[in-house]
């Protein structure tokens, strides 16, 4: 059964990014040792929702950085945003259980990613549209930033379906968050 997967990146202290919306504490640990899990999981993807300012910083990094092919991509938005040549991009401005719906039709079967940032992900929690948190704990304290996950209200316990080890320290956690 499809799922809606935030699949994502944190500190030990919980921030995705600084408060400048900077990931270079993260790009630190390269990716090289992350490709195998990643290229797992993005093999189950069949649609992908993100908000605009991680849409805008994946631009930012040039059009070489859209790695998501012709996957469907919703940005969430209120403004208007340059398109990516050749990419399925729709910009969305509503209700997130709207999108939910159009999103996990499109995946035809497969996941759909929340891949950011910390307030879309959260968006999908609250209304209990978020089945599954897959994170990865990198052994660095930023002391504030964007928080990961900034739900209105406290959760149920997750339960933990998963756990990896990484170089340099990193650990992946797989949690679900929705009941069966």
């Amino acid at each position: 059964m499809a799922q809606v997967q935030y699949y994502v990146a944190s500190t030990i202290d919980g921030f995705i990014a600084d408060n400048n919306d900077n990931i270079d504490w993260l790009l630190q640990f390269g990716f090289e040792n992350f490709q195998d899990d990643y290229d797992r999981f993005i093999a189950d993807v069949g649609a992908i929702v993100m908000g605009s300012t991680t849409y805008e910083w994946i631009i930012g990094e040039g059009e070489q950085a859209w790695g998501y092919g012709e996957t469907p991509v919703w940005v969430l938005t209120s403004r208007d945003l340059p398109q990516v040549p050749d990419a399925n991009i729709r910009f969305f401005h509503g209700e997130v259980s709207d999108l939910h719906r159009e999103a996990l039709a499109a995946a035809d079967g497969k996941n759909v990613w929340v891949v950011g940032g910390g307030n879309v992900a959260a968006q999908f929690a609250d209304r209990g549209l978020l089945d599954e948190l897959l994170l990865t704990v990198m052994p660095i304290v930023l002391g504030s930033g964007k928080k990961l996950l900034p739900i209105g209200d406290m959760t149920e316990p997750l339960a933990l379906l998963q756990t990896t080890a990484f170089p340099r320290g990193a650990v992946g956690l797989r949690y679900r968050l929705t009941k069966d």
